[in-house]
């Protein structure tokens, strides 16, 4: 029996082959092209086409001017309710409850705090230009009277030393204080950030303030942040979203981090400018001469039990800033927790690392205060 001839396929002649070649590369081109487009798209996703959200379910107690207190607490919560203050720093509050299942607020909440808050501050609208940090304390003060008179309360970066403001000015309303990645003593450790700080005229933040129209706008802040890396904002991230652009958990992460770090906040140029001025190059604070709602404030009078956590390789807050509190507040040495863990700044909030083995620790210590 003969088998039946093979089709024939004009590819396999030779006079065929610029035919096939040309085919193959058309097909490659449009392949290319595709590729290029989901590459372009994607970009303006990551760069401001998505916007910040809280990842966990919660309510909003109260809104105010500056911010929304948002309630994140069990049903039938009760004791002292722990108050997370996020930092008011050109980001938003997402880096507190940044993704689901590697969320701050989460971990709190598995670990036992029950009466749970978040402060979500609101971006500097043009009519806010001129609020300064009395306005900021004494909406954080009202949180607190509204949560019962007395929180344990949580700063992250800016807003711990916010808390540590609030704790020396009311140090009854505060029955604990954990400060992470927090500037205490803005001038300790030798932090790029302070150096540059330090190094640029107040002439130079005023004049970006006046081109914001009397705001400092979260996107010079962003530019400023990107560069202190800029090899890493500026070339290696494109690098790294156009070889990962077919794989969606690598996506699926990458908006997350964007949807919070491409997403800044403006923030008024007088608050920006007293805190410039004040605890960054004058770094009264810690000097016990900072005024705050009508007080010097001394951090002596603070005299809670402390939790300190700082980054190893933090280049916006360094350990030393942190753990200044210990030192400069009235709190006994045995009721003092040091913590440092691996890894830089935004790892200490949203890190998946910290967040699984440093922060259930925390949330039992939270536990256990009275």
């Amino acid at each position: 029996m003969t088998q039946p001839e093979a089709p024939r396929s004009p590819i396999n002649v030779p006079l065929f082959w610029p035919v096939q070649l040309a085919s193959e590369m058309a097909a490659q081109g449009l392949e290319l092209l595709a590729h290029n487009v989901k590459f372009l798209a994607e970009e303006a996703r990551l760069h401001g086409g998505i916007k910040p959200r809280l990842a966990s379910p919660h309510s909003v107690r109260l809104r105010l001017r500056t911010l929304d207190l948002c309630d994140y607490s069990a049903a039938g919560a009760s004791g002292i309710p722990t108050l997370v203050n996020a930092p008011y720093a050109g980001h938003t509050s997402m880096i507190a409850d940044y993704h689901d299942g590697q969320s701050l607020m989460q971990t709190l909440r598995a670990g036992g705090v029950d009466a749970l808050y978040l402060t979500d501050w609101h971006s500097a609208t043009a009519d806010m230009k001129d609020f300064d940090v009395d306005q900021y304390l004494a909406e954080l003060l009202a949180c607190i009277d509204d949560l019962g008179g007395r929180v344990n309360l949580v700063g992250l970066c800016q807003g711990g030393w916010m808390a540590a403001m609030l704790a020396a000015r009311f140090p009854d309303k505060v029955a604990s204080l954990v400060l992470a990645g927090s500037p205490i003593d803005t001038h300790a450790g030798h932090g790029p950030l302070v150096a540059m700080v330090k190094r640029s005229p107040m002439a130079f933040y005023e004049d970006l303030v006046a081109s914001g129209g009397g705001l400092m706008l979260g996107r010079y802040m962003l530019a400023g942040w990107k560069n202190m890396h800029p090899t890493e904002h500026y070339v290696q991230e494109h690098i790294d979203l156009y070889e990962h652009i077919d794989d969606p958990v690598w996506l699926s992460k990458a908006e997350a981090f964007d949807r919070w770090y491409e997403n800044p906040l403006d923030l008024p140029g007088r608050w920006y400018l007293q805190v410039i001025d004040q605890l960054f190059k004058r770094n009264l604070l810690a000097h016990g001469k900072f005024v705050g709602l009508g007080r010097r404030l001394d951090l002596r009078a603070v005299h809670c039990p402390l939790y300190l956590l700082g980054g190893e390789s933090d280049d916006i807050t360094r350990p030393e800033q942190v753990f200044a509190a210990a030192d400069l507040t009235s709190t006994p040495t045995a009721q003092v927790t040091r913590a440092t863990v691996p890894g830089g700044h935004v790892g200490l909030f949203m890190g998946a690392r910290t967040l699984r083995q440093t922060w259930p620790d925390i949330a039992t210590w939270l536990t256990q205060q009275r």
